[in-house]
């Protein structure tokens, strides 16, 4: 099948074929005839199979009738961040060269002003994130009273996120006869039942099981511990990559994104971060940065996680595992886009087990692991290790009752008595009362402090010193587990200390 047989206009099929594309995607094939035809879809396929052009071609054809009025757009498409809007703006820039469209872009973290100027000459496509759409909105200066088409972009994310209440007002200000488009990954059970609120009678275009991942990438785990050592294996796997062309690191938390990227960038290796929290200029440099090929990796969060369309991705390190089974089909279709063979590997350490098994429980297959086992890697280590954390250093726990001992042997020997308070009052008659010969069995004055003597010593642990064992350490063999956990610095402290 070609897109000739889609139904397409001239413009979309001249613009399509100037891309250099002749075949559609499975779910390109089955979703343009039936969005064509105005039927609401629930579009499901893998991450990288073309869910945006499934979308986007359509929408253009539809568009070249009719014209936009001020402030009143006539498609609206949702996007839950805005590397996802930004993407789909150049869709319609590259497919639409041929078409006279207005299309304007509302995303946080640029300027209002611009936005709106581009909202009041009326805009055809208007491609936007729940939070500054609903800022238009409510300051009147935005009408969805126009809205042909409503497209749901990564749908599951958008619900998962917490924007199910900003989508349902949404749904709300746009006309009930609109035409409604999901497309998405992933669909669970319980979000397919939310989106049963917001389609009529929708066909379900699904070219692969949900979750699953693509046969091209190839999946690998990697045994590693916490912390630095944790740093040292990824910069370990970054240089014995022989087929490494660029990849993309993913951690769980910003700040361990900005902690990577110092890491990264202090051993030499060419890197951009890419997190929430930047603003929205330095986010965009990042990725173009990453994408023009100035640097060959790029550490992020889930922020980049979800649709962002990178052709030639050769590798996807997880150094965090996700928490959410559904990130990790996400996350590793970064990688092996439109045919080509990647590779992912996933950093676990012993308490990210139930975050794997999650995951295989999902995509329905075992991931191979690439080495030895988390606990078998513990279980070489632990003895190193539980000697490590148990050394004190002078003064330590360990060195206590020596010590202990030492000064109350110092105070038996001759002289070493406390210096007498000057003369007169309660000082002198203590003075007159301790100078008093003392008789045999007389009671002793009573010691200030714990009187721990080497006899006493010799009581309490006879077995070990007659066995010529080391001096217990701590607790000896009953510490705590709890105390075992290696101490968590301040956050300044371990950017500083640990890098």
């Amino acid at each position: 099948m070609t897109f000739n047989e889609l139904g397409l206009s001239e413009k979309v099929l001249s613009a399509v074929e100037a891309s250099g594309y002749t075949t559609p995607t499975p779910i390109q094939a089955q979703a343009i005839p039936q969005a064509l035809a105005g039927r609401d879809i629930l579009g499901i396929a893998q991450t990288g199979t073309g869910k945006t052009a499934a979308f986007v071609l359509p929408m253009l054809s539809r568009l070249e009738k009719g014209r936009a009025r001020a402030r009143m757009p006539r498609t609206l498409i949702l996007e839950p961040t805005r590397e996802l809007a930004a993407q789909v703006e150049e869709s319609f820039v590259r497919y639409g060269v041929n078409h006279k469209l207005n299309v304007a872009l509302l995303i946080g973290g640029v300027s209002f002003a611009d936005q709106e100027a581009k909202i009041t000459r009326g805009a055809d496509v208007l491609i936007a994130t729940p939070g500054r759409l609903l800022d238009f909105s409510e300051r009147g200066k935005l009408l969805l009273t126009g809205i042909e088409v409503l497209v749901i972009d990564e749908a599951d994310r958008m619900l998962d996120m917490g924007f199910i209440p900003d989508i349902e007002r949404i749904c709300k200000l746009v006309p009930f006869t609109r035409q409604t488009l999901f497309f998405s990954a992933t669909m669970p059970p319980e979000i397919t039942r939310l989106t049963e609120t917001f389609l009529q009678n929708p066909v379900r275009v699904e070219v692969a099981r949900a979750a699953t991942t693509a046969d091209n990438i190839t999946q690998r785990l990697v045994a590693t511990r916490g912390g630095p050592e944790k740093r040292e294996t990824l910069r370990q796997l970054l240089r014995s990559a022989d087929d490494l062309k660029n990849a993309i690191v993913f951690c769980n938390r910003k700040r361990d994104v900005v902690l990577l990227h110092k890491s990264l960038l202090k051993h030499g290796f060419p890197v951009g971060a890419l997190h929430g929290d930047m603003d929205q200029r330095a986010r965009m440099a990042s990725l173009e940065a990453f994408k023009t090929g100035d640097v060959d990796l790029l550490v992020c969060s889930d922020v980049a996680a979800r649709g962002l369309d990178i052709p030639d991705v050769s590798h996807i390190y997880n150094f965090d595992v996700p928490i959410h089974a559904e990130d990790y089909v996400h996350r590793i279709g970064r990688t092996g886009r439109a045919g080509r063979s990647g590779t992912a590997l996933t950093l676990v350490t012993r308490e990210d087990a139930k975050y794997v098994d999650a995951i295989e429980r999902l995509i329905g297959n075992k991931i191979e692991w690439q080495g030895p086992r988390p606990d078998e890697l513990a279980a070489g280590e632990a003895e190193p290790v539980a000697r490590g954390r148990g050394r004190r250093g002078p003064g330590g726990r360990g060195e206590r009752r020596p010590a202990r001992a030492e000064a109350a042997a110092r105070e038996q020997r001759p002289g070493s008595q406390q210096r007498s308070r000057p003369s007169g009052g309660r000082g002198s008659e203590d003075r007159g009362r301790d100078a008093r010969p003392q008789r045999d069995g007389a009671h002793q004055p009573r010691q200030h402090g714990r009187p721990a003597t080497p006899e006493r010593g010799e009581q309490r642990r006879p077995a070990r010193q007659e066995a010529h064992e080391p001096t217990p350490v701590g607790l000896g063999d009953h510490v705590p587990s709890f105390l075992l956990r290696p101490t968590r610095l301040p956050q300044s402290r371990r950017m500083e200390e640990e890098v």
